[in-house]
């Protein structure tokens, strides 16, 4: 690609759900200290930039997003000086900065929620929030029908007997994004940020934010969501784009934007709007050749008529890791707008192959990619996890039905034989704030260095090869003619990607080298669940 391109457009980014991903206190939990120590191996994997998770002032009801103070570092993580260093010091090694942001709601311990909760009803502190009356004679009962994501009404009542929403947990307060100061505070708080060095924010629960100011019950025949991905939202970031555009560097966000059709999600990345989005229905595809070709085709389709690049990707701290899902024989279509429940009993070395193939096959893809951290590692969801230690809210709120996103934020695996895996200090005596299992040891990133047929490896050499290589990151792609359950592309200067996703061993197209294969190819021949590129 052009060197004079935005770097947003073709950019690998990594994941950090910075709980989970390095201990440099010592005291069991993710830190910036232990992040910053990391900064070699990420240099080394490859990665263009790193997403951060909610580093903010929080008392941790949801893991960070219940953001108390959007200036402020928790002491948990360290110090806003701690933060300035650390995109100093990545900036150093070539890597950029993106953290988390949280504009859909804050925690109850914000000093806005704490100021509405004193000043009563009708009063303008209440305006910044979503405050209603009950319904029923007495007003006990919540003002509408919504349910919160994490389950249960989305809804709580207070002494003086209003009720406020939380589309999440109710320590998460929607804001009322129709009242001029959570614009204003919105806009300083980038600039906050942006001044400090960052090159970007991801944008969490992107579609949300706007609601039908009526607050209708939700109904099976409304056309027009009352509160998801609401046409309303685009004029936000339009201004958010704008702020953006007064910094240099080229500073860009993504947005977690839910959307139904590949043509809602193009909204968000129209001109003069956002720079990307997650695209989601990548992730929620099936392990089947025609979904996943129906799927690219869709979304760059409509992502190249507002010319804005994909973003490609396979697991995040929310979902399900994929290699467990892919471990099924059988991988349903997700439903989108609901939690997926994987069904079937686990076969993980039937999951990593497919997990290598499905690397290899995103990253090939026009446009730029995401990795959540121990994606490299072929880390499964810990399915497991005993259920005190659980501390997701889905857990409590779901009636102890659903085990919630635990399981895939488990602290990855660095070296040794023994937890914590160096995922802390040597000397620590405290362990991980989510056990991790006694065999990861042979998934650490120690065990995986050198070896050529780990994971890690994999992704190594294919971030080297996706850099280098003239026809990779953003750009046009071109089908070839294959049998059913093969997808094979060409990508101009001379690239090849063929995948199997068929129970056949498929004959590869002519080529004059393979450039890296997800496992063994002997006499031309692709067997299933295996990709490769090819040099033609």
């Amino acid at each position: 690609m052009s060197p004079t391109t935005p770097w947003w457009r073709s950019a690998v980014i990594y994941q950090v759900y910075i709980r989970s991903f390095a201990d440099g206190n010592g005291d069991g939990v993710g830190d910036i200290a232990g992040l910053r120590s990391r900064l070699p191996y990420l240099k080394s994997l490859g990665v263009d930039a790193l997403w951060i998770n909610p580093w903010y002032k929080s008392p941790m009801a949801d893991g960070g997003y219940d953001v108390a103070d959007f200036r402020a570092v928790d002491p948990l993580f360290g110090t806003l000086a701690d933060a300035e260093q650390l995109i100093a010091e990545a900036h150093q090694h070539g890597i950029r900065i993106i953290p988390d942001i949280v504009p859909n709601h804050t925690s109850d311990e914000h000093a806005w929620f704490q100021e509405a909760l004193d000043a009563g009803p009708g009063s303008p502190e209440r305006e910044r929030y979503i405050f209603r009356p009950g319904r029923g004679p007495d007003g006990t009962r919540p003002p509408n029908n919504w349910i919160s994501e994490f389950g249960g009404p989305a809804w709580t009542r207070i002494p003086d007997g209003e009720w406020y929403l939380h589309l999440y947990a109710p320590q998460q307060p929607d804001l009322n994004w129709q009242h001029p100061d959570v614009h204003a505070e919105f806009e300083s708080i980038l600039r906050f940020w942006f001044d400090r060095g960052v090159d970007g924010f991801r944008i969490d629960v992107a579609h949300g934010l706007a609601k039908d100011p009526e607050l209708p019950d939700l109904t099976r025949e409304q056309i027009v969501h009352p509160h998801w991905d609401r046409d309303e939202v685009h004029d936000i970031y339009r201004t958010w784009r704008a702020v953006a555009d007064e910094f240099p560097g080229e500073r860009a966000f993504v947005a977690e934007a839910w959307a139904d059709t590949p043509e809602r999600l193009a909204a968000y990345v129209r001109p003069g709007g956002l720079h990307t989005a997650f695209n989601f229905d990548f992730l929620m595809a099936s392990w089947d050749a025609k979904d996943l070709r129906t799927v690219i085709d869709d979304s760059l389709a409509m992502l190249s008529g507002v010319g804005a690049p994909a973003t490609w990707v396979l697991s995040n701290h929310d979902v399900m890791r994929h290699t467990s899902r892919y471990a099924r024989q059988t991988v349903a279509r997700w439903v989108p707008n609901e939690r997926y429940q994987p069904q079937g009993p686990v076969d993980l070395e039937l999951g990593t192959r497919r997990a290598r193939a499905a690397a290899l096959l995103m990253l090939a893809l026009p446009g730029g990619a995401y990795i959540y951290q121990g994606d490299e590692l072929g880390l499964p969801e810990v399915e497991d996890l005993p259920v005190d230690v659980l501390e997701d809210p889905i857990w409590e709120r779901s009636g102890h039905t659903d085990r919630g996103r635990d399981g895939c934020r488990v602290p990855i695996p660095w070296s040794g034989q023994a937890e914590a895996f160096g995922f802390s200090p040597d000397d620590a005596y405290a362990g991980p704030w989510l056990p991790q299992p006694a065999s990861w040891g042979e998934r650490s990133v120690e065990a995986q260095t050198g070896d050529e047929t780990s994971m890690l490896e994999l992704y190594r050499t294919a971030l080297v090869i996706r850099r280098d290589h003239p026809a990779l990151g953003d750009g046009t792609m071109s089908w070839l003619d294959a049998p059913a359950g093969i997808l094979a592309f060409h990508r101009e200067p001379g690239f090849l990607c063929v995948v199997n996703l068929s129970d056949e061993a498929h004959q590869l197209p002519d080529h004059t080298a393979i450039l890296l294969a997800s496992g063994p190819v002997t006499h031309g021949q692709l067997e299933p669940d295996r990709a490769v590129w090819l040099k033609v």
